[in-house]
């Protein structure tokens, strides 16, 4: 086929306005697509390495996942590996109340607390008395205006536990304790006053996670230290999971093969770049600390006996089972 000079001109000088503004559009993010990497931490022998799962296998990684790192040779299958709780975190944050559905239990609660005040006169022996009350109505749908910015709590290191071991029931426990499933946020890198706008910069991944919950204790003490922090109240795992969106996921808690959750990371209050960020200006966060975002709709009772089910879109299942602490 034959061209003139001036087609052959303007074929070229088009061609290259496409490539450029293409270029443009990419680098913006508005076309390309983040690859999907799912990420896992696994003991294999005396080893304890990160890896990239690639199908039922999972390639060991060299380095730190949280800085310099490159895939090796070496694969081993996933049946062959223990995984663990997917990081090492210096701090574990979980949100209170960040979901609409957690907050109005279906319905319109309101809450009356009546206070009584007695006064004895030890001159006339009689005693006067002054009654005051409060009403703390939640309706369906409105957010507390306490909990109209995010309401972060510490969690214990040491209540992570990771895939496929056991949620322990404290001896001293009241028997109350509920499931919670959770999204969590893995930070990537150190995270100190970051805008909302760049939060998500800092994320490497979310994974799954339970917000165990002791209700007696959490209701009586004047901290949750034991009530969301003791031993094992911290299932994580099993992977990390980057190159989603994280306020786009549906989360599933089935309960001895029953569903009991299910809800998408949409009806978050605070999304994640909020719960970063508005963490990040009080607490430097660091690489691999964990965030659990806060709990959907209703949450009950497991026991000795019951199998607790997590999943989330894209990264899996985490499966525990609930035992007695031995006596």
């Amino acid at each position: 086929m034959w061209y003139s000079n001036n087609c052959l001109t303007r074929f070229f000088m088009n061609s290259a306005v496409v490539s450029v503004c293409f270029l443009l559009i990419a680098l913006s993010g508005h076309v390309s697509r983040a690859e999907i990497v799912k990420y896992a931490r696994f003991q294999i022998g005396d080893t304890v390495a990160y890896g990239i799962v690639e199908g039922d296998q999972i390639r060991q990684l060299d380095g730190d996942l949280f800085g310099e790192w490159e895939k090796t040779s070496k694969r081993y299958a996933l049946q062959d590996v223990r995984l663990l709780v997917p990081s090492t975190p210096q701090h574990v944050f979980a949100m209170a109340g960040n979901y609409k559905s957690h907050l109005g239990k279906g319905g319109t609660t309101t809450t009356i607390t009546t206070k009584t005040k007695v006064v004895f006169d030890p001159e006339t022996k009689q005693a006067k008395t002054s009654t005051s009350t409060t009403e703390d109505t939640r309706v369906p749908g409105v957010v507390p205006k306490k909990m109209q910015i995010p309401q972060p709590f510490f969690k214990s290191t040491s209540s992570l536990t990771a895939h496929e071991t056991n949620i322990m029931i404290p001896k001293n426990s009241r028997g109350i304790v509920h499931f919670e499933a959770e999204m969590v946020i893995v930070i990537g890198r150190l995270a100190h006053n970051v805008s909302r706008d760049t939060a998500l910069d800092y994320v490497l991944g979310v994974t799954c996670g339970n917000d165990v919950s002791e209700r007696e204790w959490q209701k009586g003490d004047v901290q949750w230290w034991r009530a969301k922090g003791s031993d094992t109240f911290g299932p994580c795992g099993p992977y990390i999971v980057s190159g989603v969106d994280y306020d786009n996921l549906q989360m599933t808690l089935r309960l001895n093969g029953k569903v009991m959750q299910d809800e998408s990371t949409s009806h978050l209050i605070h999304d994640v770049a909020s719960c970063v960020s508005h963490i990040s200006h009080h607490t430097t966060l660091s690489p691999g600390d964990l965030i659990f975002t806060g709990t959907p709709g209703s949450t009950s009772v497991i026991k000795p006996g019951d199998e607790v089910e997590i999943e989330l879109e894209y990264v899996g299942t985490l499966r525990n089972r609930v035992v007695a602490e031995p006596h």
